[in-house]
């Protein structure tokens, strides 16, 4: 048969049906008509467990290239955010690894000091244990059974991901090495003069009794009121009134202030005020910094114990503090006896009764407040006077500053750097301590009798006079370390560090990349990574951040049993432009799926007309469309080499898609089925050959991406030596020679010509089968175009130069330089489409007509939703489109 002849259908029909019978006669039949991710996935990362693929160890014949995970708490669960971030770091090392680079990605978890302890406090209750009825000791045994029971889920469900850390050197911020460090770095830092004690206001959780850090305090809108309060004017019948949110706190206060300018108040300014229900007497002052006239009434109360911006104003004006509140928020004996021993709710409740009852209370209204809470205690922070261990910061983040800026450590997106530069000009001392058991416990000890204060690596040589500091060290005081600390050899610190890339979220550039960047230049002398690549956040469809408080944010892992992780890792990449949040929605996995299955299909095609040998296989001189494949693909290569260079990682999966999809899916497999169908054998083995092997670079290029169905495809290709992965294959270098920007123009041009010949026939409604001619006007044909037009495009003669006229009654299309006739005499009823075409033309005026009064009636534009307008506006574009290819085609055909 002449396969010319034959319906492509059928012949895609009849080369199917030979590759199954050739597989059943030899037993294989691996490559399945629908890819299945749940069977490859487990089978795959298994295999690469298993040989060491992910392995690195030191080699000074190699250059490294090193990445350490952000370590999660052994609290979490894998969400979609630490997709994004770890598919980003999976994208950077995998592609490292095919380059030649010693690749070694450093995986490990982070105690969570706070929110472990709350996990296991709870864990207790629930077995009718109190944590303060058992000794520290037995409590910390508790808290490790709890982590390794619970705290190693997230590291497993990372795996289902794909990520290709060394698994080997996972770590754990309370290993016995690292936990030594960490006491280490403390210990250098007191010797050093840069920690030191002090009383001084913090972020309180009353309900685990700790201090806790900016990072674990979440802002949350909270309808509550605001009460306006009168303080009378010692002396006098004038009164003063301030409004306040947090009445209960009055009871601490210590001053008011005003605007020195401000004309209601300049006469009383050196005057005392009588604070309602305590009757202590407290100054009026003048603040114009702190004080805006033009706001509420013009009038502060200050309370310095429990406000931050008050604690401020304080320091500056030498005003006493007032601490109101036990570490659990109940009230102390620093208010009045009636208000003592109250929770601070109960209190508010008191004081707003007995404000009434005294006529001090002027109204109340309702406000919304946007009030912080404690992330693990989920009660709302109260600022709170307390005795903390302190780390001077402005010294040592000096270098850290500097390098941000001078481009030693580059920020992506670098935007970043102004909201860097902006807290490390501004920074203040760290509170390191934390109020809790779990954690590095603060290598300090106080002598019982003389309270001397002994800091050191060991305890006192007479322990039995000493006792040691209750409190243990922030979790970041700890996780600063990490860049460096977790190599536990010197020789592997000094051939791994420093790191190449940090992949972090943007909300912890400062509480944890500026403290590495610190502790790296403190204890290392010398930077951390070289690159910091913040990722996106990640939002609904209606733009709220993911949380599963708004039950907004899918499970990932249901969405790798339901898509495969390969879509799941792709869609995401590919909605996350460099510096921009990305929309994510259940309906976008299918963009990752579809492009699964068209790389599935692509590759399950060439097989099926693929016998596995390229021993005694003859390569026919290229033909142009093998010099564009040949082109395209170093120019992806290429391309895709430079995105992530430049870390530019949703562009390198736009260049991916658009290669695989278009260029090698769409085309070249179309370009070559002429000569895959040959009866010349020698034609049909070259073109074989010659497309595995760009398929093979196609996989390489791919894999980064999609490790699990490029690990498969590969090893359909041919038999595989044993341990032998795509993961550890040379990623194909870039051939500039074989770049032919020529041919891509061809190409192109191909490419053009005959989408406009399919969107004619369309138009004109000839049929599939019908086989029509074309005029090409053209000064530059191409006449290796002939046979792949007449091909795709149903084409039976073609008729090229470049004086060409425009036959009667044909179609026609400018493409490029070029314009394109078709000739319809004898190919469709001129009268009867006419007649359809004029029908359809009026059809389309009419419905334009209507459309055209509803959107210059101003009570429909003005009154309905935004959106229905926008669609009956975008509705009126395409029918106006529509009309205008109508008159042309009516045009075309006499």
């Amino acid at each position: 048969l002449n396969p010319k002849l034959i319906p492509p259908a059928f012949l895609n029909l009849f080369v199917y049906l030979k590759f199954v019978l050739k597989n059943l006669l030899t037993g294989n039949m691996e490559i399945s008509k629908v890819y299945s991710p749940q069977q490859s996935e487990d089978k795959w990362y298994k295999y690469w467990l298993e040989n060491g693929i992910f392995d690195s160890d030191v080699d000074k014949s190699k250059t490294p290239y090193t990445i350490v995970i952000p370590p999660p708490n052994i609290t979490g669960i894998l969400h979609i955010g630490h997709v994004l971030n770890n598919t980003i770091q999976d994208i950077m090392i995998r592609y490292k690894r095919m380059q030649g680079f010693n690749a070694c990605w450093v995986p490990g978890t982070d105690h969570a000091s706070i929110a472990t302890e709350s996990k296991v406090v709870k864990h207790l209750r629930d077995q009718g244990i109190n944590k303060h009825d058992i000794s520290r000791e037995d409590f910390l045994v508790h808290c490790h059974e709890w982590k390794e029971k619970y705290g190693g889920i997230i590291i497993e469900q990372l795996k289902k991901l794909g990520v290709s850390c060394d698994w080997r050197r996972l770590r754990f911020t309370m290993d016995d090495d690292y936990y030594q460090k960490v006491i280490e770095a403390f210990v250098k830092l007191y010797n050093d003069g840069k920690i030191y004690r002090g009383y001084r206001l913090v972020n309180w959780d009353p309900a685990n009794k700790s201090a806790i850090s900016d990072e674990e305090v979440i802002f949350q809108n909270v309808n509550g009121k605001l009460w306006y309060i009168r303080y009378q004017v010692k002396g006098t019948d004038d009164y003063i009134t301030v409004a306040t949110t947090r009445p209960e706190t009055m009871l601490g206060d210590v001053a008011v202030a005003v605007n020195p300018n401000d004309e209601r108040y300049k006469h009383h300014l050196g005057k005392t005020l009588i604070l309602p229900l305590v009757g202590r007497e407290i100054p009026l002052l003048a603040d114009e910094v702190f004080v805006d006239p033009a706001f509420g009434t013009g009038a502060v109360k200050i309370t310095p114990a429990h406000d931050f911006n008050d604690y401020e104003f304080g320091q500056r004006h030498n005003l006493p503090l007032i601490n109101i509140f036990h570490p659990d928020a109940s009230t102390n004996d620093n208010v009045p006896e009636k208000y003592r021993s109250l929770d601070r709710y109960e209190c508010r409740k008191a004081v707003i009764k007995d404000l009434i009852d005294g006529e001090f209370l002027v109204k109340e209204e309702d406000y919304t407040n946007n009030v912080g809470y404690s992330e693990r205690g989920h009660v709302p922070i109260e600022p709170y006077l307390s005795e903390q261990w302190y780390l001077k910061m402005e010294e040592i983040a000096a270098p850290a500053l500097k390098a941000v800026n001078d481009g030693t450590i580059r920020f992506h997106p670098n935007h970043w750097v102004k909201t860097y530069d902006h807290w490390m000009n501004n920074i203040k001392d760290w509170c390191i301590s934390r109020q809790l058991w779990w954690g590095h416990r603060i290598p300090v000890w106080y002598h019982n009798e003389t309270n001397e204060i002994y800091c050191g690596v060991n305890p006192p040589a007479d322990p039995e006079n000493w006792h040691q500091d209750e409190d243990v060290l922030d979790t970041w005081a700890s996780s600063w370390l990490w860049a460096h600390d977790v190599f536990k050899t010197e020789d592997e610190k000094r051939y791994y560090y420093p790191t190449n890339t940090l992949v972090t979220a943007p909300e912890i550039i400062f509480f944890w990349v500026a403290r590495m960047i610190m502790a790296g230049y403190y204890f290392e002398g010398q930077i951390p990574f070289r690159d910091v690549y913040f990722t996106s956040i990640i939002r609904d469809q209606k733009g709220r951040k993911m949380s599963k408080s708004l039950g907004n944010s899918p499970d990932p892992l249901e969405i790798i049993a339901d898509y495969g992780a390969d879509a799941l890792r792709f869609t995401i990449i590919y909605q996350a432009p460099l510096g921009q949040d990305v929309l994510f929605s259940m309906d976008s996995l299918e963009i990752g799926r579809n492009f699964a299955n068209k790389l599935w299909n692509a590759g399950r095609f060439l097989l099926m007309n693929y016998d596995g040998d390229v021993s005694n296989a003859e390569l026919l001189e290229d033909d142009f469309v093998d010099r564009w494949m040949e082109s395209a693909i170093n120019s992806a290569l290429k391309d895709f080499g430079r995105a992530l260079d430049n870390f530019e990682i949703n562009n390198s999966s736009k260049i991916v898609y658009s290669f695989v999809w278009n260029d090698f899916c769409d085309w070249y497999i179309e370009l070559i089925k002429n000569k895959l169908y040959s009866q010349d054998e020698k034609i049909k083995k070259s073109a074989i050959v010659k497309a595995i092997r760009n398929f093979e670079k196609l996989l390489q290029l791919v894999h980064p991406l999609m490790p699990f169905i490029t690990e498969e495809l590969w090893h359909q290709i041919r038999s595989r030596k044993a341990g032998e992965s795509i993961c550890a294959s040379d990623f194909p270098a870039v051939d500039e020679s074989k770049i032919d920007k020529q041919a891509e123009n061809d190409m192109l041009m191909l490419q053009a010509l005959i989408t406009a010949v399919r969107n004619i026939r369309g138009e004109m409604q000839i049929h599939p089968s019908q086989l029509i001619d074309i005029h090409l006007k053209s000064g530059s044909f191409n006449p290796e175009y002939g046979d792949y037009i007449k091909r795709l495009a149903k084409v039976g003669n073609i008729v090229a130069g470049a004086d060409i006229a425009k036959p009667k009654m044909s179609a026609s299309a400018v493409v490029k330089d070029a314009e394109v006739f078709i000739p319809l005499e004898g190919i469709i009823d001129i009268e009867v489409e006419k007649k359809r075409v004029e029908k359809e033309i009026l059809r389309l005026q009419g419905a334009l007509e209507g459309i055209e009064k509803k959107l210059s009636n101003p009570s429909f534009v003005d009154r309905a939703p935004a959106d229905v307008v926008e669609k009956e506006r975008q509705k009126k574009a395409d029918w106006s489109d529509q009309l205008g290819k109508l008159k042309q085609i009516y045009s075309d055909l006499g």
